[in-house]
């Protein structure tokens, strides 16, 4: 039955094609629905495995390579390990776990001691070994940072709410219900992390070499792993609420004493992306052309890694993996290419509790007029002592059937004996997120792309931009969304708007779905998408400006739930420049190639100069001042670009930085119905505070002995061992600039030091007919160790704007010149 049902859910089945067998593509075709399948090739029971075999030559003669176990053969797992050039990491194995080992194993060599430090983060035990005051390991002699880019705390905060947020055994019980593949590729993961520990532990990097919190893993701290990496826009961004509302056992009725007690977070840290996805009616060949160009930290644990992962006709997909995460997250396969870009929904509610009086303690709550008691969740941590001594503390975290309690008494929100707030999260038990990638990565087409990402739902923060062989191309922001219509919006439940509040005791305010296997999660299905044959693009703006000829304005009469972002309202530069740029190349050339993307990639144009120094050149001439004839002067014969060679750029951005906050600066006022051009042009009103900004950004470079034409490239640099390499790009949301990079200091003598974030893997991919053909670069390199040979050797590449051939095909990856192979087996 689970078998007929697969097939009638499957849009391969519904266009009328025949599932075809393992050899003819099969793997293309097999979705994880049909996890029945994929788990009987799995069981180890001899009879089962003879029965599993029968049955599965008869339905997709699919079992006879063995993919599912290992107990045809005399080794548990199996990996091949190929590196080429910059050492990517090509790995082949005859199953999932295989994958995941000889994924780990080159992970490890790579960053062993970043993974060994973000899984202390999640195991809640940075105090342990670092001490409660201490935060977590800042970037360490250029080698990497363990800090989170989404929370900031003290180590004994910290772990606190990871081992009061994150429940273990809620996680173990919604993994046993993921398709088994799903743990086989974590299990054999663990095991290539432990192989390497056995055979490298005694000869380190120098940031980890030694330190007991370098010890083997096991799924457990995989299952954490995963679930950090879901709470980015969610439960990290209120952590410092939720572990302020914690109480210590002894005073049960009391928040956590010394508490820092937080402000309502306005918003997640300002990550960025590009997508841009160019279809059939735009292309030179008539495939698609996908841009990929996340904006991503260049030090911390949100680090790509650059991975090619094969298992013979079921998964053939490079790209690149997030943080030490064992799947390909951005990337292609030989039919479809897609990235992702930081969605503008949100991914939380909150709810305010009515407390039962009779209860002293303030735990129990009305709902639908009936009394509950809220669980509890004791978490136990272990300090270090600065007398070396280790001492435990426990806190005790409270939920209601809708989330955790916090406190927010910054916004009116602190824990009374009336009322308390929680926190709605969808994604803190969202295990989904590897069989969402292992779907992704099977799409033969946008369409069977969008299909699989309405099935699973497992995104938890990210739009999708795809492009396929065909030449369609998708948005889609099939993130995870509370299930909270635009009805629910207009109601009495909705307490506040600013806290995203609603009502927790009445039902009729709940989030819908609960009953189903999304649990209170809206069905992408119902959220924004778009699939064009011109082209999609997102910069992590609203879901309604997607296409500069299409507005996407969702379903009458109410449109989208509130919660994907709102609609009609003023875009970034960034977003603004990225469709002036695809316009106007369709408008000079018709058909675009990737090198066309590559070139509106790196064209640096700086969108606020384009749009200011028009006015402001010649109001700044009839200023009669010397200081700023000069400035203008400079102004004035700067290519309004980001490059290397660009002279002003350093003088403009200094100046733009102040002047963009100046009020009411604009002439022609944003208009909804054309938000890529407006608003624009420079009131009169505005001008006297632009020349006084001007003059002050001018008045700084003097005095730093920065000569205002300097080139950029002369004042824009990454520091790696000691060899400084110049880099071009401007800021991105604020000034206009599609390649956006974020520096780690301000201006100072020496200019703009080291990236903290920015352009980090870019990537171009079409299609011909014999497969995939992309070129990028993963900028910051593979290997957060100062000591490996990939550690700095792909930012000059960044430093050039050069994007080397991606190597795929089984030949391409033999015939690259730094090719090296090895063969991993575990008995």
């Amino acid at each position: 039955n689970k078998f007929v049902d697969t097939i009638n859910l499957h849009p391969k089945f519904n266009h009328g094609d025949a599932l075809h067998s393992m050899e003819d593509g099969a793997g293309e075709t097999l979705t994880w629905k049909a996890a029945a399948i994929m788990d009987i090739c799995l069981l180890e029971s001899i009879m089962k495995q003879l029965i599993a075999a029968s049955l599965c030559a008869v339905l997709l003669t699919a079992c006879g390579n063995d993919q599912g176990t290992a107990a045809a053969t005399h080794h548990r797992l199996k990996a091949e390990l190929a590196r080429t050039s910059y050492g990517i990491a090509h790995v082949q194995a005859d199953n999932f776990g295989g994958l995941g080992y000889g994924l780990a194993y080159a992970y490890a060599q790579d960053n062993i001691c970043m993974l060994a430090d973000s899984l202390l983060t999640v195991r809640g035990e940075r105090s342990r070994y670092f001490g409660p005051d201490a935060f977590a390991t800042r970037p360490r002699d250029g080698e990497y940072g363990a800090a989170l880019d989404f929370l900031d705390l003290r180590n004994e905060d910290s772990d606190f709410f990871f081992k009061g947020y994150l429940d273990l055994d809620q996680l173990r019980t919604a993994y046993a219900a993921e398709p088994s593949v799903v743990r086989e590729l974590l299990a054999g993961y663990a095991a290539g992390y432990n192989r390497y520990l056995r055979e490298q532990g005694a000869d380190l990097p120098a940031a980890c070499r030694g330190a007991p919190w370098v010890k083997p893993i096991g799924i457990d701290d995989l299952y954490l792993l995963i679930a950090e990496k879901a709470l980015h826009g969610s439960g990290e961004v209120f952590a410092q609420a939720i572990v302020a509302a914690a109480r210590d056992p002894a005073g049960a009725t009391k928040p956590m004493a010394g508490a820092t007690l937080p402000s309502m977070p306005r918003s997640a840290p300002s990550l960025a992306s590009n997508g841009l996805a160019i279809g059939r009616d735009a292309s030179l060949s008539g495939h698609g052309l996908l841009l990929t160009n996340p904006h991503y930290p260049w030090t911390s644990t949100d680090r790509f890694y650059q991975l090619h992962l094969t298992l013979p006709g079921v998964y053939d997909v490079m790209g690149v993996s997030l943080g030490g995460l064992p799947i390909v997250v951005i990337g292609f396969n030989k039919d479809v290419a897609w990235t992702h870009t930081v969605t503008k929904a949100i991914h939380f509610t909150t709810f305010r509790l009515r407390l039962d009086p009779a209860d002293p303690s303030g735990t129990t709550y009305f709902y639908d007029g009936q009394s509950r008691k809220m669980s509890s969740r004791a978490a136990t941590i272990t300090t270090l002592q600065p007398d070396g001594s280790l001492r435990t503390k426990t806190r005790i975290f409270y939920f209601s059937h809708q989330g955790a309690v916090m406190i927010l008494p910054g916004e009116g929100n602190s824990w009374s004996s009336t009322s308390a707030l929680v926190l709605g999260d969808p994604n803190r038990n969202n295990v989904r997120l590897l069989r969402q990638w292992m779907e992704i990565g099977q799409a033969v087409s946008v369409n069977d792309l969008k299909f699989r990402l309405d099935a699973v739902a497992g995104l938890p923060w990210v739009n999708t931009v795809a492009a396929d062989r065909t030449g369609a191309t998708l948005y889609a922001d099939a993130s995870v969304v509370p299930d909270m219509d635009a009805g629910k919006f207009r109601s009495d439940c909705l307490l506040s708007e600013e806290l995203l509040m609603f009502d927790g005791a009445r039902s009729a305010c709940a989030w819908g779905n609960m009953d189903s296997a999304l649990a209170g999660v809206l069905p992408p299905a119902q959220g924004p998408s778009m699939q064009r044959a011109d082209y999609v693009g997102n910069s992590n703006d609203g879901y309604w400006l997607s296409n500069a000829r299409q507005l996407l304005t969702g379903p009458p009469p109410l449109g989208y739930s509130p919660l994907y972002g709102p609609v009609g309202v003023e875009q970034h530069l960034r977003t603004r420049i990225g469709f002036v740029q695809v316009e106007e190349m369709l408008a000079a050339r018709g058909r675009l190639r990737l090198d066309d993307l590559a070139e509106l990639q790196f064209s640096n144009r700086i969108y606020a100069a384009e749009l200011i120094l028009p006015e402001l050149l010649p109001a700044c001439a009839a200023a009669n001042d010397p200081l700023l004839g000069r400035a203008c002067s400079t102004l004035g014969m700067w290519d309004r670009k980001a490059n290397l060679d660009s002279r002003g750029a350093v003088l403009f951005r200094e100046f733009w930085n102040q002047a963009a906050r100046i009020p009411g600066k604009w002439a022609l006022a944003f208009n909804p119905s054309d938000p890529v051009h407006t608003p624009r042009v420079v009131a009169a009103a505005a001008m006297p505070a632009m020349l006084g900004a001007l003059k002050e950004a001018t008045l700084k470079l003097q005095n730093l002995g920065i000569p205002l034409d300097g080139r950029l490239g002369d004042y824009q640099y990454e520091m790696r061992n000691g060899v400084r390499t110049p880099i071009h790009g401007g800021i991105g949301d604020i000034d206009g600039s599609y390649n956006s990079i974020h520096m780690a200091n301000a201006l100072d003598a020496s200019g703009y030091r080291n990236i903290a974030w920015g352009s980090s893997y870019i990537q171009l991919a079409t299609f011909d007919e014999s497969g995939p053909i992309a070129r990028g670069i993963l900028a910051y390199g593979q290997s957060t160790d100062p000591a490996s040979p990939h550690y700095a050797d792909q930012i000059a590449l960044y430093s050039d704007k050069q994007l080397p051939t991606l190597p795929f095909s089984r030949d391409a990856i033999l015939a690259d010149k730094r090719h090296q192979a090895m063969t991993l087996i575990e008995y």
